[in-house]
C-alpha cells in the first residue's frame, strides 16, 4: 500500500530531475494537501517527534513532511510541489540566514509565505535554548555521548566559546548525530517551552 514515505521518493525524484507523475499519482491516492519544506532531516526528526507527542497523524491529515537537503532547493520543491505544480499548499521552517532563499523561491513559485517560520539561527540552536545548556549535556551524557562531549570540548577552537555554541556545533560533528538528538530534544522539552517557530508551525498545520 502507497504511503508517504513512497510520496517523498517520488518528489525527491521528481526534484532530482525525474519525471513528476509518481508524484502526482500519490499525491492523489494519499489525499496530500500541504508540504512541509524543511532544511535537512533533523528538522524532520524534530516535527514528527512532537506532532506524535501531540496525538497528530500528519500522514492521516494528507500532511507530508519534506526534507530538502538544503535551502537552496527551495525554489525548485516550491514550484514543483506549490502553484505551478501540484498545487499543494506549504508551509514550513527556515534559519534567518536562508530567508532570503525562501522569500526569492516562494515568490517564483507564487506560493504564500505565511506559512513558514523563522528560527533565529536554526531549529538545533531553538531547542537548545529552549531547554537550557545543563539539561543538554544530561541528555548527551544519558545517550553515551559524554567523552565525545569531553572531547569535544578539549579543542582549541572551543575554548572560550559559550556553551549554547559549543553544543550546538557538537551536535554537527557526527554524521546522523544531528537527526537523533532532533527526536531526543524535543522528546525531553516540556509543553510550554516548545520553540515559537516549531510550534507555530505545527499549529498551522
Amino acid at each position: 500500500m502507497a504511503d508517504m514515505r513512497a510520496f517523498q521518493d517520488a518528489v525527491r525524484s521528481w526534484a532530482n530531475g525525474g519525471s513528476g507523475g509518481a508524484a502526482g499519482e500519490l499525491a492523489a491516492r494519499l489525499g496530500v494537501r500541504t508540504a512541509v519544506l524543511l532544511e535537512g532531516p533533523s528538522d524532520l526528526a524534530a516535527v514528527e517527534t512532537l506532532a506524535a507527542r501531540r496525538g497528530r497523524d500528519l500522514d492521516a491529515e494528507g500532511v507530508c513532511v519534506v526534507p530538502m537537503g538544503g535551502a537552496m532547493s527551495v525554489g525548485r520543491y516550491a514550484g514543483l510541489l506549490g502553484p505551478p505544480g501540484l498545487g499543494l499548499r506549504l508551509a514550513g521552517l527556515c534559519d534567518e540566514g536562508e530567508q532570503r532563499f525562501y522569500d526569492r523561491g516562494l515568490q517564483r513559485a507564487r506560493a504564500p509565505q505565511r506559512g513558514f517560520f523563522v528560527c533565529v539561527r536554526d531549529l538545533e540552536e531553538e531547542l537548545i535554548r529552549a531547554l537550557g545548556t545543563a539539561r543538554v549535556e544530561e541528555i548527551v551524557g544519558a545517550e553515551g555521548d559524554l567523552r565525545a562531549w569531553q572531547t569535544f570540548l578539549r579543542q582549541p577552537a572551543q575554548h572560550g566559546r559559550p556553551r549554547q555554541q559549543q553544543l550546538r556545533r557538537f551536535l554537527g560533528t557526527k554524521k546522523g548525530r544531528k537527526i537523533r538528538y532532533g527526536h531526543l530534544l524535543v522528546e525531553a522539552l516540556a509543553p510550554e517551552r516548545v520553540p515559537a517557530p516549531l510550534d507555530d508551525l505545527l499549529a498551522s498545520l
